[in-house]
């Protein structure tokens, strides 16, 4: 999945069961503004929504999920997605609270032969642009408290899903819509430059 003349185009996943797919509408804009400024990466300025049973997920080499809570993905939608992980694309799961849940079990069985595991805390994703010495997403709302962290899996050597649990870094990227403290806000954009960087750059 190569970049247009418009450059990399990012979508944002509606997806069945009820739960918020719609939430913080101005995320990604900010991530991808954010980034236009800090990378040379062309990305496009705009995003669009796709649903996951849909083929027009397949023109985008990026796809954003996000939600507090129930998300239903029949046999279709699941080949769907296999199939575009399988051929290039990236999926980023954030759970806004609530969603982890549902929507765990469903990332587990994209791939059952595949492991789904914590990040390692060297790993790229951690330093390509912005260094996080603690080798975690950043704590964007405490929520439960617990440690954030960042569960992978890959399929055939390359990453192709990336879930954030207890961080939420796409509440930081709204930052006109939350009055988090400005440190919080920049470690979350950055937490997303080296996610694109990682995505778009390791083919």
């Amino acid at each position: 999945m190569a970049q247009n003349e418009d450059g990399f185009a990012i979508a944002r996943v509606q997806y069945r069961g009820g739960g918020d797919w719609y939430n913080v509408p101005s995320s990604l804009t900010n991530l991808i503004g954010y980034t236009k400024q800090q990378v040379p990466i062309n990305i496009r300025s705009t995003y669009d929504d796709v649903q996951l049973g849909s083929r027009d997920i397949f023109d985008y080499p990026f796809l954003f999920m996000t939600g507090h809570g129930n998300i239903a993905v029949n046999d279709a939608e699941m080949e769907n997605l296999r199939e575009y992980l399988e051929n290039g694309g990236f999926l980023y799961v954030d759970d806004d609270y609530g969603m982890d849940q549902y929507v765990r079990e469903i990332l587990q069985n994209i791939f059952p032969d595949e492991r789904f595991f914590e990040l390692p805390a060297d790993h790229p994703i951690y330093s390509n642009v912005f260094n996080f010495p603690d080798g975690r997403p950043p704590k964007v709302h405490e929520h439960d408290g617990k440690t954030p962290q960042a569960f992978a899996v890959y399929r055939n050597g390359r990453m192709v899903l990336l879930y954030t649990y207890e961080s939420n870094p796409s509440d930081g990227w709204a930052y006109d819509e939350f009055d988090n403290p400005q440190e919080v806000t920049d470690a979350a954009l950055q937490f997303g430059v080296n996610l694109l960087v990682y995505a778009f750059t390791n083919p």
